[in-house]
């Protein structure tokens, strides 16, 4: 057969050969339509081109898709841009019907059934915008302003519940700021661990460097003082027979000399 399979184009002459050696008792039911409309004998689609007219350009951005922009979009930027922590909160996205929010109405900034977060912000100064025709940097401050209020007045709320919790025998763990105040403390132990052990490295290695004698001295303690006057006895003679030399150019520690 080879590398392509033609065994489905001939899949009614095949029909016929059993049909006409009795090893089938009639003929298929597609028979007749696969004769009337035959499939297809060319193995790869044509590509239909369009005539090109002579003298016309080639479109560049032809199958490129448009850019989808919506006005939304810079207020989300310049928000979470000033206010970068608020997308490390939690968001509920989970909706009743998929299109709750052709149900809010922004005269104000807190809605039922939806959290306040920085999308409120956004949607609440687009309204102020178009609505109040009030300008970009004005909606914007009012749009925070009530952000900032209803954000306090949750977090007083907050408080409160905990004091209460606490008050009638409820306990809580470590906060965010406890949390990340030990684990600073850790990495903090860990690095003067490290640079204790640089220090013993760095002293141990200029300890070896230098492991020979430190003073031009080193030897003469070795001696007991009876021999260091013997030795010194015995040098003077040659101290003397040495013409200008000072006396701290004596030799000491050596041999003695003979003459």
């Amino acid at each position: 057969m080879g590398r392509y399979n033609f065994a489905p184009l001939r899949v009614r002459s095949t029909a016929k050969a059993l049909y006409d050696s009795k090893r089938t008792q009639s003929l298929p039911q597609w028979y007749d339509v696969v004769g009337n409309i035959p499939t297809s004998e060319t193995l790869a689609r044509p590509v239909l081109r369009a005539p090109r007219v002579k003298g016309a350009k080639k479109a560049s951005k032809l199958f490129k898709p448009l850019p989808i922009v919506y006005p939304e979009d810079q207020l989300r930027s310049e928000f979470f841009g000033d206010h970068p922590w608020e997308l490390a909160r939690p968001r509920l996205v989970v909706e009743d019907s998929g299109n709750d929010a052709k149900g809010y109405d922004w005269q104000r900034i807190k809605q039922k059934g939806k959290q306040l977060d920085g999308e409120s912000v956004v949607q609440r100064q687009l309204w102020l915008m178009r609505v109040q025709g009030m300008s970009k940097a004005s909606a914007y401050d009012q749009a925070r302003r009530e952000f900032y209020h209803h954000r306090h007045l949750a977090e007083i709320r907050t408080r409160i519940a905990k004091e209460e919790a606490m008050h009638v025998g409820a306990y809580f763990g470590k906060g965010p700021l406890e949390v990340g105040m030990a684990l600073e403390d850790g990495a903090w132990e860990n690095w003067k661990a490290w640079a204790n052990q640089q220090i013993e490295e760095e002293q141990s290695m200029r300890a070896q460097m230098f492991s020979g004698p430190q003073n031009e001295d080193a030897g003469v303690g070795d001696l007991s003082n009876a021999e260091y006057e013997n030795a010194i006895t015995e040098l003077a003679p040659v101290q003397a027979a040495t013409p200008n030399a000072p006396a701290s150019a004596a030799p000491r520690g050596g041999v003695p000399a003979h003459a």
